[in-house]
């Protein structure tokens, strides 16, 4: 059985805070050389976003957040079968963002087969500003749980 395509894009800002959240969670992933996965990193502008993930058949997005919860909670959505609240995502210097991408890519019939959004909630997304401790606590959590979420693929999750 030959693997899917599948994408890792990790989104986010260096010099914004916990907005790096996602691109240090990518690097992350990119050190563990996972077979058959292609990880990139994005600066989160929705328009150009569809057109990275256009063409692979498993789509896993990592992004900070500010949802309302504690600093470090980590989220998972699948976009295939739940809405994403567009103002949740990292605020992005973008006229359409990482939420406002996914539901127009849902609108058009574009979202990839398996999209799923793993969002980490940040505090401080402040330009020059330092990663949280809560968000730099949990990194290693959240790429295990990608890393899980990618090794659990072959039967439910990420399985077409």
């Amino acid at each position: 059985m030959t693997p899917l395509p599948l994408i890792i894009i990790g989104i986010g800002n260096d010099w914004r805070g916990d907005d790096a959240a996602g691109l240090l969670a990518a690097r992350a992933l990119r050190k563990l050389n996972l077979p058959n996965v292609t990880i990139t990193e994005h600066g989160g502008d929705g328009a150009s976003l569809m057109q990275t993930w256009a063409g692979a058949a498993v789509v896993i997005l990592i992004d900070a957040v500010s949802a309302g919860g504690n600093p470090g909670t980590i989220y998972r959505i699948d976009a295939n079968h739940e809405t994403t609240a567009p103002d949740s995502f990292s605020t992005s210097s973008h006229l359409l963002g990482v939420g406002e991408a996914v539901e127009l890519a849902r609108a058009l019939g574009q979202l990839p087969p398996r999209l799923v959004i793993f969002g980490i909630e940040g505090r401080d997304f402040a330009v020059n500003a330092a990663l949280s401790p809560a968000v730099a606590a949990n990194l290693p959590v959240l790429v295990e749980r990608i890393v899980q979420e990618i090794l659990n693929g072959t039967n439910d999750r990420l399985s077409l």
